[in-house]
């Protein structure tokens, strides 16, 4: 465990890991994303947690609360079992591609870029509302482009620690046309063996802190279920309008990070 992580300690802290949890475990659910989008600015903002720590504990996170996530979506069908792992084989191999890219790009262009896709995906969702019994119809050519989706999405997350379902689940519904909730079902599939991949590799390097980690998902899968039930409830427009505002909050978070690394 780093210095970091043994000052974060107490009651305090302890509400905090639950609270965190909670919320990213209803947002999970709810738009088969994995949480770190939501679990890493909050270990930053509420926790002395640095960046790495906080990614890295995020990812461990992860882990529990896409496994329940899947089973929630799974009783229901609504998972695309071999396109998920296609998507994950892709991930694996791009964030490997991404990390070693990270040294010789700019942060701030690519957290620009990536605004620039986050707002060309707000104005499709707004255009195309997915049917709720569209499947997804594997083919070669359909796989090839998940395989692609996989590494696009991988390489993002190796660069600037964003993807997972903020990617993959749009990208399902606009492109490949598959149904909100196959897509996010398949979404949160195709997190587990990347989330593994990241873990083991950020354990070896002390960036994770377990017992945040542990209790982040253990809360995180308390309210899970509940957002993937919720989801079955909302119609798939009224699905894009909230995910809509879920896309906004991440791209505000973005240009704020752009913004104040261009200043430095």
């Amino acid at each position: 465990m780093s210095e970091t992580a043994a000052r974060v300690r107490g009651p305090r802290a302890y509400i905090f890991f639950v609270v965190i949890g909670l919320t990213a475990g209803l947002l999970s659910g709810l738009f088969g994303v994995g949480g770190g989008t939501v679990i890493v600015p909050l270990l930053v903002l509420l926790l002395p947690f640095d960046q790495r720590l906080a990614a890295g504990t995020s990812l461990a996170a992860i882990v529990p609360t896409a496994s329940v996530g899947v089973v929630s979506y799974a009783t229901s069908g609504s998972v695309a079992w071999i396109p998920a792992l296609i998507l994950a084989a892709g991930a694996v191999i791009g964030a490997q591609i991404g990390t070693r890219l990270l040294p010789r790009i700019s942060q701030t262009a690519l957290r620009w870029g990536f605004v620039a896709f986050l707002v060309i995906v707000i104005v499709s969702l707004f255009l195309v509302v997915p049917a709720r019994d569209a499947g997804f119809e594997l083919g070669w050519i359909n796989g090839a482009g998940l395989a692609l989706v996989g590494v696009f999405t991988g390489v993002i997350a190796g660069l600037i620690g964003v993807g997972g379902g903020v990617i993959v689940v749009p990208v399902l519904m606009l492109v490949f046309g598959t149904s909100d909730l196959e897509a996010k079902g398949t979404s949160l599939l195709m997190m587990i063996p990347t989330a593994v991949s990241g873990t083991v590799g950020n354990l070896r390097h002390r960036n994770v802190d377990l017992l945040a980690a542990a209790i982040i998902g253990l809360s995180a899968c308390t309210t899970t279920a509940l957002g993937a039930w919720l989801a079955t409830l909302i119609d798939p427009f009224t699905g894009n309008m909230l995910f809509v505002i879920y896309l906004v909050a991440i791209a505000i978070q973005m240009m704020i990070k752009a913004i104040r690394g261009r200043r430095r």
